[in-house]
């Protein structure tokens, strides 16, 4: 369509003006968080981060200094639109993700990347502190605020060939994908 994104999920540990993004590893830190930080799943680059790229929370993507300059984290319609124009939420999930099993569980229902996105499973860091679904999952922030402490966000997951939309505690930390201006 008229839309470009990037093709890996983001794993930048500045916000665009150079200013560091806290990171943080404990977990109960994590889950007492109303500032912004993000992760690596496990709390671990060289395995996890280098991959499937960094785990943000909402009050990360809230500053919306978190993309390089000239894109930005999408709205709940742009993620909307992009399953449109791919035929809808029930399909677009496979024709995003990266095809095979090297990153993802076995069987990566619908995987075909015919899209070049590339969707990597991320997974998530619990608003507990805790992580999940590494291989599973892959779940990305829109900056679309549902009430004041959720968010929609837009995901796909390895028996599933849909992307769906959800809502999320803003604690939560998942992937981003940029879009540009």
């Amino acid at each position: 369509g008229n839309q470009c994104w990037l093709k890996e999920n983001l794993r930048s540990t500045k916000y665009n003006d150079g200013t560091s993004i806290p990171n943080v590893t404990d977990g109960t830190t994590w889950a007492n968080l109303t500032s912004p930080a993000y992760c690596w799943y496990d709390n671990n680059y060289a395995t996890y981060g280098s991959v499937y790229g960094a785990l943000y929370n909402w009050y990360t993507v809230d500053t919306e200094k978190l993309c390089p300059d000239g894109w930005h984290v999408p709205s709940d319609a742009e993620w909307t639109e992009l399953a449109d124009y791919l035929g809808g939420a029930s399909v677009a999930g496979g024709k995003l993700k990266e095809t095979g099993t090297t990153h993802w569980n076995s069987p990566n229902t619908g995987a075909t990347n015919e899209t070049g996105f590339t969707a990597l499973p991320g997974s998530f860091r619990m608003d507990d502190g805790d992580f999940l679904g590494i291989r599973y999952f892959g779940g990305w922030w829109s900056t679309t605020e549902r009430e004041p402490i959720t968010v929609w966000r837009h995901a796909t997951s390895y028996d599933h060939s849909g992307i769906d939309r959800y809502w999320i505690p803003k604690k939560i930390g998942i992937s981003v994908r940029c879009v540009k201006d």
